[in-house]
């Protein structure tokens, strides 16, 4: 998620001596709790889900990963527990009464102090097992184990719909507590399910714009301290210190990897009016691309690394619109269509990209047509997507909560976690850990 430009444009001059594009953004001080809701589908049962074998870990977090999906899965009422599908022998019929397409059974074994899954997809109507058996070797603590549950569920999905799933990513978010020179803002770290949150850093000011490495294993974001500008770093998810990448006299905000991760772009001040910049993901000097005498914010490169989309208020004051930037060629072209759009963000695939109309959270394809509109969040942020692009997360005020919501595009359940302090600029990884 990448500073919102709505946000930027009405907050006061007074905040930072810079240009209103880069101003902080007036919802930073609002109270807002974390409150995820769910919404389950209503169709016809697709998965009957048999719990493992000898689990107890692993499946109800199967289970609850692919009840979040389009697809609609069962683990009640059924005729036998198989724990393979050499158990269906004589009952197959049984199965294919219940009109339930598909059907997952497995189970565990320790093997040398690791724990050993088997499990299968078998097609109820053929009675084939989907590419065969499946085996998957986790070490035997809470944490290798929620991690393979999630990695099973993975795989499950792609077995049936073809696609990979995306439930081993993780997301990060921002939680702030506390006002003025008091405020507390902590980078956390979560599963894809809302579950098993993480501190990765936290700093007596305001953390910005977190951004995830293509291999998941950093993240970029911007920090502003008291009577500072706010400055680029990069934090090792696994713990470590943070290096400062940008300390430059200016207001440096949204940083975005590149798709190899050796490089960075970012907005910056610290030359005049806000400008496009991109440097190594290890430091050293900047390179400018973009020097408009506008304010041009929140760069995000495309997956092929050939070009990137960035913001820039050039038609007016108030009238922010996305424009596209060609590494090759240097062509610049605008994508938005739309009255007010800010914050791009493209799916991994490139043929997405989710943005801010207005106050409403939007998803465009690549050429700028509108393809989804999720509504007036209450909150200048746009989605992020998740790694198959089937699914996205954001944050939004309702009520006066704060609701964090990851919902399916195509008809899974939305859900959420409960949190504490005001929370926001939520970012999937696109890539597991």
């Amino acid at each position: 998620m990448k500073l919102s430009t709505h946000s930027i444009l009405r907050a006061t001059s007074s905040l930072l001596l810079i240009t209103p594009l880069l101003s902080v953004p007036a919802y930073a001080a609002e109270s807002m709790v974390l409150d995820m809701t769910v919404t389950a589908p209503r169709q016809q049962n697709q998965v009957a889900f048999v719990p493992f074998a000898g689990d107890s870990v692993l499946s109800p977090i199967i289970l609850n990963d692919l009840s979040k999906t389009e697809l609609k899965v069962t683990s009640k009422d059924l005729p036998q527990q198989p724990r393979s599908s050499s158990e269906l022998a004589g009952t197959l019929p049984v199965w294919q009464s219940m009109g339930i397409p598909y059907l997952v059974v497995g189970s565990t074994r320790s093997n040398r102090g690791k724990i050993v899954t088997d499990y299968e997809v078998i097609d109820v109507k053929s009675g084939r097992v989907i590419e065969g058996k499946q085996s998957l070797t986790a070490d035997n603590n809470k944490e290798s184990m929620r991690y393979a549950g999630h990695v099973i569920a993975d795989k499950v999905y792609e077995l049936i719909t073809g696609t990979p799933g995306d439930f081993s990513g993780r997301i990060a978010y921002i939680e702030d507590t506390g006002t003025g020179k008091e405020k507390v803002s902590r980078l956390k770290v979560m599963d894809a399910d809302g579950e098993n949150a993480k501190t990765i850093t936290e700093v007596t000011g305001s953390i910005f714009s977190p951004t995830w490495s293509p291999d998941g294993n950093r993240i970029a974001y911007s920090v502003q301290r008291d009577k500072s500008y706010p400055v680029i770093y990069v934090q090792s998810v696994s713990g470590g210190g943070a290096t400062p990448l940008t300390p430059f006299p200016g207001s440096n905000l949204s940083p975005s990897f590149s798709p190899d991760g050796s490089k960075i772009l970012f907005s910056s001040s610290f030359e005049g009016s806000a400008d496009i910049y991109e440097m190594s993901a290890s430091g050293g000097q900047p390179r400018r691309l973009i020097n408009w005498p506008s304010s041009e914010v929140q760069p995000s490169y495309a997956p092929d690394g050939k070009s990137f989309v960035f913001v820039s208020d050039k038609t007016g004051f108030n009238k922010p619109q996305i424009y596209r930037y060609e590494f090759g060629s240097g062509r610049t072209t605008k994508v938005s269509s739309s009255g007010y759009a800010t914050s791009p963000q493209f799916s991994n695939d490139g043929s997405q990209i989710a943005f801010l109309s207005g106050r409403s959270a939007a998803i465009m394809n690549s050429g700028g047509a509108v393809t989804t509109n999720l509504g007036n969040t209450g909150i200048d942020e746009a989605p992020s997507f998740s790694p198959n692009g089937k699914r996205v997360v954001y944050a939004s005020k309702q009520g006066g909560k704060g609701v964090l919501t990851i919902k399916s595009l195509n008809g899974g359940e939305s859900f959420g976690k409960s949190g504490q302090g005001t929370i926001r600029s939520p970012v999937w990884s696109s890539s597991p850990k």
